[in-house]
């Protein structure tokens, strides 16, 4: 991983370089913000650069060197990753450690270089447990510390989400970090720095990261994703600032798609009344299931805010695909103040409604009653 494999982020980068150009390198460093921005990126960009031998004039690691070949095929004998895993029948239930899932991680981040965590809890057998890091895993990091670094000058344990460490953990791991050994660095990327325990924030040098500019995003998936620029543009605003969520909107694009055309027919049969039709589409939406019912409940409320939007016809506050562009040039008219509102109501109603474990059926047929009566009141 290199700091221009990742996007955005100037100052941490070059605050990053500093350090180690200047061997004035923190024992603990907490890389801390909103989740999907490319903080454990940064920490794995930042690791190799450290261990690389043949840094580019440009601030790199080469890419070429040894140690850089290890850190791109995640087997540096002096890196180690920690990161929250599930208890599961494979060991017979007992508190796991990091390297219990190897094989399962090292796939994971050739999947996922920005860290998406439901994708990493979706692995597990276990569906409904939410990974921790347990206290066995402070035992196998105090082991790895306490020997010299072998082919580096740095042993760096990379920790994702320290949040995640359960009370027995932490306290131990703080022991660590209070009393380091001269050659040992701990990179820590957190989305919630709250919630860790008090006594290691203290010891770690912090650096935050904000979320990501939407032109940076959309930069991003016109050059690495090959997307249409407008669409780019579009992805990237409803990305809210993260890489992951614009990278799943991309990937999603069929499903996009799809919530559209059911849209496109709930409004048109709800202004028409057409109330034998909306009791079909509320039965297709249903056969959909619960989760891209919900899904379909979050694209309907931004749909409905961007098309209350294109009323003030300007089109740099706009945020739309060139499909959903095209239906609003006629639909947006139907959207207005008096209207707007009530309608995302209805549409977060729904959700809320569904989401309890509501009747898909009935919840979604009730909906586009309510749609019909507030289309007429616009």
């Amino acid at each position: 991983m290199k700091f221009s494999d990742i996007p955005s982020h100037d100052s941490v980068k070059a605050r990053l370089r500093a350090m180690a150009d200047d061997r004035r390198i923190p024992h603990a460093i907490l890389l801390e913000g909103p989740a999907g921005i490319g903080k454990f990126a940064m920490a794995r960009a930042f690791a190799q650069y450290v261990h690389c031998r043949h840094r580019t004039p440009d601030g790199e690691p080469c890419g070429e060197c040894a140690s850089c070949r290890q850190h791109e095929s995640f087997n540096h004998i002096d890196t180690f990753f920690s990161y929250p895993v599930v208890k599961t029948e494979r060991f017979k239930n007992l508190p796991p450690v990091s390297a219990d899932f190897i094989e399962e991680w090292r796939k994971f981040l050739v999947d996922n270089p920005f860290m998406d965590f439901d994708n990493w809890a979706a692995v597990f057998d276990k569906k409904t447990a939410q990974p921790v890091i347990y206290v066995t895993e402070s035992d196998v990091l105090m082991q790895k510390v306490a020997t010299t670094a072998h082919a580096s000058d740095y042993k760096i344990i990379i920790m994702w989400l320290p949040e995640r460490m359960n009370e027995d953990c932490a306290n131990k791991l703080l022991k660590l970090i209070e009393e380091p050994h001269d050659d040992t660095l701990f990179i820590m990327t957190s989305d919630s720095p709250e919630d860790i325990l008090p006594t290691i924030l203290s010891r770690c040098q912090r650096v935050e990261m904000r979320r990501l500019p939407d032109a940076d995003i959309a930069r991003y998936l016109e050059g690495k994703m090959a997307v249409d620029p407008t669409e780019a543009q579009a992805l990237a605003h409803i990305a809210d600032g993260s890489i992951v969520r614009a990278l799943q909107l991309t990937a999603d694009s069929g499903a996009s798609r799809r919530f559209f055309d059911l849209f496109v027919r709930l409004m048109r049969d709800a202004y028409q009344r057409k109330v034998s039709s909306l009791r079909v589409w509320a039965s297709d939406l249903s056969a959909l299931g619960r989760e891209s019912e919900i899904k379909f409940y979050d694209y309907c409320q931004r749909l409905i805010r961007e098309n209350f939007i294109y009323n003030f016809a300007n089109p740099d506050i706009n945020y739309m695909t060139g499909y959903e562009s095209d239906f609003s040039r006629n639909f947006a008219k139907f959207i207005t103040e008096r209207n707007a509102e009530p309608l995302i109501n209805a549409f977060n109603d729904a959700r809320r409604d569904v989401a309890g474990n509501g009747n898909g059926k009935i919840v979604n047929f009730d909906l586009a009653i309510r749609v019909i009566l507030l289309l007429k009141n616009g």
